[in-house]
């Protein structure tokens, strides 16, 4: 991504994409992702890769229907992912993919921490390395979405509560990390980008999983506007909304287009985190600061 390097009879919309700021990210983030995006991965396996997975998704969908027991193990699924995400994915891609955890577990714990007169006890996902992957860490995240919208909806409506600004926004939980304490393998298997390693991995989740686990983790994807309708009401600042386009969760989308979405509902969590990483190195002191954006001073 060397804007030096710009040929203007041949412009890089990957280089245009990563020089231009409209939309906050974190900028380790968005460098892996454009170099993602321009890798040959995608150019030539990509284009195979995904219409091979909605044909084996098809098959599994028919095999599910007759078996619907048959191969379930969440612990062979994520022993596969864990062996895939180190030994064939690029470091890029696995850098998205480990800091999605991170990011995710820190937006849950800003607006559980920011929510006058509710308790919330998460199970925070922060993986390390590629053993924490075996602890079925893919199908936790997507357990820990639903029980927390479950629980915050339940205490909301016990209490009689409702989200609201609170008198101060408190951000300790937001963390900056570049992540970068993570060495990611760079064999000369480790090649496929994102969207390669997503699509090769669904129809894997789909078949190790039982249907209701594999449709709940579809649709979770388009919880990204229910978490951001919460946090916007915690800001009392709607615009970030424009920024999801996992929308509707109540008007479910097929499985078949789970892998694209995925991505989206990744670039999502990695948005919101940095307006909220922003406002952090915006304040004095403790992460706490007013909803008007000013920072509480002794």
């Amino acid at each position: 991504m060397d804007h030096l390097a710009h040929d203007e009879r041949d412009p890089n919309p990957w280089l245009a994409l990563y020089l231009d700021d409209s939309i906050p990210i974190n900028p380790t983030t968005k460098l892996a992702l454009m170099r993602d995006n321009a890798s040959k991965s995608v150019r030539y396996l990509l284009p195979f890769i995904a219409t091979w997975s909605k044909i084996t998704m098809f098959f599994i969908h028919v095999f599910k229907y007759f078996f619907p027991r048959g191969f379930n193990s969440s612990r062979i699924l994520h022993r596969i992912l864990a062996w895939g995400l180190k030994n064939f994915v690029s470091p890029d891609a696995n850098l998205l993919i480990f800091r999605h955890f991170h990011v995710g577990t820190e937006i849950l714990q800003f607006i559980a921490g920011n929510i006058p007169g509710i308790s919330l006890v998460g199970n925070p996902l922060k993986p390390v390395d590629f053993e924490s992957v075996k602890e079925d860490l893919f199908l936790q995240h997507d357990l820990n979405l639903y029980n927390f919208v479950i629980n915050l909806n339940k205490q909301l409506k016990e209490k009689g509560l409702t989200i609201r600004q609170p008198d101060s926004i408190n951000l300790s939980m937001i963390s900056e990390d570049q992540f970068d304490h993570i060495t990611f393998p760079k064999k000369w298997t480790n090649i496929l980008d994102l969207r390669s390693a997503i699509e090769l991995f669904t129809p894997f989740y789909q078949l190790f999983l039982t249907s209701n686990d594999f449709i709940r983790a579809s649709n979770s994807l388009q919880l990204d506007e229910t978490i951001a309708i919460y946090t916007s009401q915690i800001l009392g600042t709607p615009g970030h909304l424009g920024l999801v386009n996992n929308k509707h969760p109540m008007v479910p989308e097929t499985t078949y287009s789970a892998a694209y979405r995925l991505v989206l509902h990744g670039l999502a969590a990695e948005t919101l985190h940095e307006i909220l990483v922003k406002m952090k190195l915006s304040t004095f002191r403790d992460g706490i600061i007013t909803p008007n954006m000013q920072p509480v001073v002794d």
